[in-house]
């Protein structure tokens, strides 16, 4: 293996990047592609925005732009998120530019002339309030083999099945809600089926990949392949290179996966190379990994290597190995319900390195996983802080306060101190084999374990009596510490490399390698650089704050807003029979009357709530109390557990609005 490619599954630019991103494949490439670079291997790492198809035009028309403006704006907001979490690529580049356009079309009309694809007449849906053809994913509906409410026409995300928007049940446009109708057009179709033979015999010789990626294909595979459709009716995208094709556009899932030989392209020319790129996609020694979720595993490993074999001069994957979901808080992630946890928003608050680490030793390899507030906030102050971060700050403090700031040399070796070399180098080759069998969670369980060695080693030796009776056992006993937290910081260097750059710069390293000696590694007698805690601990109440977000207790301005609260005035009160508590009441509101029931009679007597000025939130949904529909709720406070009455302190006529 001379060469590897590493890819990662292109965002679509309608909107930044979540945690549920993250996790599944471009942390894990991001690891992977570090450690390839520690080992001096020859890797780069592909990447960039989707910006054609329904995704986009769906959020252009939802916010009033033109797809040009949404692509602009979100492919600079992730490429900048990115570069920010320390995601860094070789190329990033975008499937709207003229050479990605130029790359679709000649593997379309290469595909088009071995004959894989063929046009045919199809029904598809069309809306006659929009009076538009309606692509895959501007209808929803209910799946036809889960019955999961909001399938896609193009596929379910409850269950993984890969759709066509004739097959769902009740179908609706997505953008006026109506019912659509049939209407025949000419599409074009993969002949998937042509290569299902070729396609099930290689998928089978993939006996190294991760099982889950291998089961689900397999299992895909035996339903049968058919043709498949790869253009639309839309007027966003790239045009189908064919006289007969006039208006038409190529599915984003078959020009998407083209992204990552165009961005190589694009690669290859800022290097003034423009043909280096032929070098990995078309070299036998090139190893192509293309890191993705779980829910892109179809696309990649049956749909991209059939068409790469059906053009005939590419490399195929080498390894897919792909994550499965995070939930947050126990919850599925949905961006449409706003319940996720954005990478932008994150970074404006917190530093990268402690969510690098807390998605990495959680990482979704196998199973789904879960991210909570608590669980981070439990690894960064217990892990980072009170492992990790405590060997390096209180060695390199040791070193300040006791030994002039210098790294001492070491004298003579003793067991213990042999003990922790043996553990060092049994380490660093669990968490390679770790990160060569792309999995960071397990690599960050193993070098925190040589965090918790470190700390022990350091309680043993007992530095701080040391120092007052045998200077030349301290100085060899502070030398493998900080030999230890080199090497520690190696290691860790893919999962977070802002931290392994600031152990660096402490120890004064210019440059790391991963075959570095253990005892090599740092420079005897050499001074610190400036020193600082590694590690900032998380309050409680910071992560309140944050649940306080997620669970909607802390609202935008726009949904505050949207709460009409008026001044009303109670007319008539009663309490309603049966009950202790409960007064119907009267309330008039500026533009009407209506009944309210409040929980209110153990404090109030109707007779003197009458005349009284109140706040009244009116656009509450009514709910029927005792055979009483209650069209609003007052407002009040809570003072020693009984409720006391907002009213207002100057005479204005009822309905004046509350803001």
């Amino acid at each position: 293996m001379d060469k590897i490619l590493v890819t990662t599954a292109l965002p679509y630019a309608n909107g930044p990047i979540h945690l549920g991103h993250l996790a599944g494949c471009y942390l894990p490439a991001d690891v992977y592609v570090r450690y390839q670079r520690l080992r001096k291997r020859n890797c780069i790492h592909i990447g960039g925005t989707d910006e054609n198809g329904v995704p986009i035009t769906i959020k252009a028309e939802q916010e009033g732009k033109t797809p040009r403006e949404i692509v602009d704006y979100y492919h600079k907001t992730i490429k900048e998120s990115f570069a920010k979490f320390g995601i860094k690529f070789d190329n990033f580049s975008r499937t709207s530019i003229p050479l990605h356009y130029k790359t679709s079309q000649d593997f379309f009309l290469n595909l088009h002339g071995k004959g894989y694809i063929v046009p045919k007449i199809q029904k598809q849906f069309f809306c006659p309030r929009c009076q538009r053809f309606l692509p895959d994913r501007y209808v929803e509906g209910t799946c036809p083999y889960c019955g999961s409410e909001g399938a896609r026409g193009d596929q379910c995300d409850e269950c993984g099945k890969w759709l066509e928007p004739l097959d769902l049940k009740n179908p609706r446009c997505k953008l006026c809600g109506s019912t659509p109708v049939y209407r025949k057009t000419k599409q074009w179709f993969f002949r998937l089926d042509l290569l299902e033979p070729r396609l099930k015999e290689w998928l089978v010789s993939k006996r190294d990949w991760k099982e889950n990626v291998r089961s689900f294909t397999l299992g895909w595979i035996k339903q049968g392949l058919k043709p498949r459709a790869i253009t639309r009716d839309i007027s966003w995208g790239i045009p189908v290179p064919l006289p007969e094709a006039n208006g038409k556009v190529l599915y984003v899932w078959f020009d998407n996966v083209i992204g990552y030989i165009s961005s190589t392209k694009e690669w290859a020319q800022k290097l003034g190379e423009p043909e280096k790129w032929r070098d990995y996609w078309f070299s036998q020694d090139t190893r192509l990994v293309h890191f993705i979720g779980k829910d892109n595993i179809v696309f990649h490993a049956i749909n991209w290597p059939a068409m790469l074999m059906a053009h005939g001069e590419f490399i195929l994957p080498s390894q897919i190995p792909a994550n499965e979901f995070l939930t947050i808080e126990a919850k599925q992630m949905s961006t449409s319900r706003n319940w996720a946890i954005w990478l932008d928003d994150y970074l404006d608050r917190f530093p990268p390195d402690p969510l690098r680490y807390v998605l990495a030793s959680n990482a979704p390899e196998r199973s789904d996983s879960n991210f909570t507030w608590d669980g981070y906030r439990m690894k960064t102050n217990n892990e980072l802080v009170g492992t990790f971060g405590n060997l390096v700050n209180r060695t390199l403090q040791f070193i300040n306060s006791y030994m002039g700031g210098k790294i001492p040399e070491k004298s003579s070796l003793q067991a213990a101190d042999m003990e922790v070399l043996n553990k060092i180098n049994e380490k660093k080759k669990e968490v390679g084999d770790a990160y060569e069998n792309f999995s960071p969670k397990r690599a960050t369980e193993k070098f925190m374990e040589l965090a918790r060695e470190g700390n022990r080693y350091f309680d043993y030796s007992k530095p701080w009596e040391l120092r007052k009776n045998d200077r030349e056992r301290l100085s060899t006993v502070i030398w493998l510490a900080t030999s230890l937290i080199a090497n520690l910081g190696v290691m860790a260097e893919p999962v977070i490399p802002f931290t392994a750059e600031k152990i660096k710069n402490f120890l004064g390293i210019k440059h790391w390698e991963w075959d570095d000696v253990v005892g090599e590694i740092i420079n005897q007698g050499a001074q610190l650089g400036k020193t600082e805690i590694l590690f900032k601990p998380v309050s409680r109440g910071k992560i309140v704050l944050e649940r306080r977000k997620m669970m909607g207790n802390i609202i935008r301005f726009s949904e505050f807003e949207a709460l009409d609260l008026r001044i009303a005035e109670i007319k008539g009160a009663e309490r309603i029979e049966g009950t202790d508590k409960l007064i119907k009441l009267l309330v008039d509101t500026g533009g009407d009357t209506r009944d309210l029931v409040a929980g209110i009679g153990n404090v109030y007597e109707p007779e003197e709530l009458i005349g009284k000025k109140i706040v009244v939130l009116l656009n509450l949904e009514p709910k029927k109390i005792r055979g009483v529909e209650s069209r609003g709720m007052l407002l009040a406070a809570v003072h020693d557990g009984k409720p006391v009455l907002l009213t207002v302190d100057a005479d204005v006529p009822p309905g004046c609005v509350v803001s």
